[in-house]
């Protein structure tokens, strides 16, 4: 195979040019149709319309309850503590090592597995066991 018998692909191929004759096969209505809103210029509508009858997404009922003061954070467990290399461990040293993604509205510290080193840790949360885990070992733990 080379550059002169390529197969033919979607790329390649000339766009369709609507509007030019009854012997293209696409001349006259320009593939849409007869009449009607969709066939005008400017014509159609928007997503989820449904001719004027109440749409889906208005006819169903709101449920549950939203609270606008939630607070999501990101959790962190001991053992993802363990692979920090940080004596004092902050949302920014976590983001910077790659441990954690984002900081979300802050960190919660979660007692999920074994801590093997003292460690100083700064978060907004923190269960527990884990705040219990961390003193045992001689750490010491900072809610900001």
């Amino acid at each position: 195979m080379d550059l002169g018998n390529l197969p033919a692909s979607v790329e390649r191929r000339a766009r369709k040019r609507v509007g030019r004759g009854i012997g293209s096969g696409s001349g006259k209505t320009s593939t849409r149709g007869q009449k009607g809103q969709k066939s005008r210029t400017g014509g159609g509508v928007r997503r989820g319309f449904e001719g004027g009858q109440t749409p889906l997404y208005r006819r169903l009922p709101k449920r549950g309850f939203k609270n606008y003061n939630h607070k999501n954070y990101t959790e962190v467990t001991l053992t993802m503590l363990n692979k920090s290399e940080a004596t004092d461990v902050t949302s920014d040293t976590l983001l910077a090592e790659g441990i954690i993604g984002k900081v979300n509205d802050g960190i919660v510290v979660l007692g999920t597995g074994k801590l093997e080193k003292k460690l100083n840790v700064k978060a907004a949360r923190f269960t527990k066991t884990a705040s219990e885990k961390i003193e045992a070992l001689g750490g010491k733990i900072e809610v900001i």
